[in-house]
């Protein structure tokens, strides 16, 4: 009897969430999403990410048209480690 009251009273401090819950989780958006979002995920790594694989093969990209994509910082080379 000692040990489940022990249980009981010691159980509320071990239920965390992994994070802070707000209202903006409970938007009706926000519940579709959780249903929307791995379907958009899986899709991305199962259809696109291969189809990409493919077309962005050296032999085969002028036949899909596929170019190289530029840096995102222009001309400008991000620093790494390895550089010095």
């Amino acid at each position: 009897m000692l040990v489940l009251g022990g249980v009981l009273l010691g159980a509320p401090a071990l239920a965390r969430a992994h994070d802070a819950y707000d209202d903006s989780e409970s938007h009706p958006l926000r519940l579709i999403a959780y249903v929307v979002h791995p379907v958009g995920w899986g899709l991305e790594w199962l259809v696109m990410r291969p189809i990409h694989f493919l077309v962005s093969t050296p032999q085969v990209e002028p036949v899909f048209g596929h170019v190289p994509h530029e840096s995102p910082w222009g001309s400008y080379q991000p620093y790494t480690p390895e550089d010095n």
